[in-house]
């Protein structure tokens, strides 16, 4: 049964499903879909255009589809979607894409946004990831699953962060972000290597953790240019997931990574 408190405003074009709890003075637009579960505290509020999972738990005051800050937005329809049992704290903000993004910021699933988080328009979000504290990210970044945005820590738009990628305090990332490791400071940020605890924690195996500081030495710690390192890499390495994930990620960065 749908508990909706009787102050909340809510769309006839918007599309609440069995079991949502909808708190004081929440606002909820046209073209918003809200799954079974999900609970809404007081002061939410969902502009448009939304598709939110289910079981989620989203704290007021956030603010929820909001149009993106992007100069060249001029009121297309553009999206938001929003998977299953993530966990949004107050202030946060997440926004819908633009037209010449894709025209949709997506979220995945069970992800922790601490409060005052920020996702801008035409993200991409996997599973499984923190922000703490004020972490933002600026339009059109892509975050792996798994991984660890720090507090107060910002993201350069077009950037991308790795899966099981851990980013300290403060660190302002205007490249990309490598996989597996942790990355802290800012401007500029560095790399400080394989996040052995935070792998250890998630349940990777000591063979499996060995292996991936041993191809961040070639990657990084050797005096070969990146070219002959990634050669050296591949004739080297045993190419299992991570491997290829890592190398791949590597190449196929448009902005260059941090720590090289």
């Amino acid at each position: 049964m749908r508990k909706i408190h009787k102050t909340a405003i809510i769309s006839k074009e918007a599309k609440i499903s069995e079991n949502v709890e909808i708190g004081p003075y929440c606002i909820i637009g046209d073209g918003v879909e809200i799954g079974e579960g999900t609970v809404l505290g007081s002061f939410v509020q969902i502009e448009k255009l939304t598709k939110i999972g289910k079981k989620n738990k989203i704290y007021g005051p956030s603010h929820i589809g909001f149009p993106p800050q992007d100069i060249s937005y001029k009121g297309e329809e553009t999206f938001l979607e929003i998977g299953d049992e993530n966990i949004i704290r107050e202030y946060s903000t997440i926004h819908r894409g633009t037209k010449k993004g894709g025209g949709i910021t997506r979220i995945g699933n069970k992800n922790f946004l601490m409060a005052y988080s920020h996702i801008a328009h035409d993200c991409q979000v996997g599973n499984n990831i923190i922000f703490a504290n004020c972490g933002t990210l600026a339009g059109h970044v892509e975050v792996g699953d798994f991984s660890t945005i720090g507090a107060f820590s910002a993201i350069h738009q077009f950037c991308k962060v790795g899966k099981y990628a851990f980013l300290g305090g403060f660190t302002v990332a205007t490249q990309d972000v490598l996989p597996f490791c942790r990355t802290v400071g800012a401007r500029p940020a560095k790399n400080y290597g394989i996040n052995v605890i935070g792998l250890k924690r998630l349940g990777f195996s000591e063979e499996r953790i060995e292996k991936l500081k041993r191809l961040v030495r070639i990657l990084f710690q050797s005096k070969l240019i990146l070219g002959e390192a990634i050669k050296k890499a591949e004739e080297e390495m045993e190419k299992d997931e991570d491997v290829c994930y890592f190398l791949d990620f590597i190449k196929s960065s448009k902005r260059g990574v941090i720590g090289r």
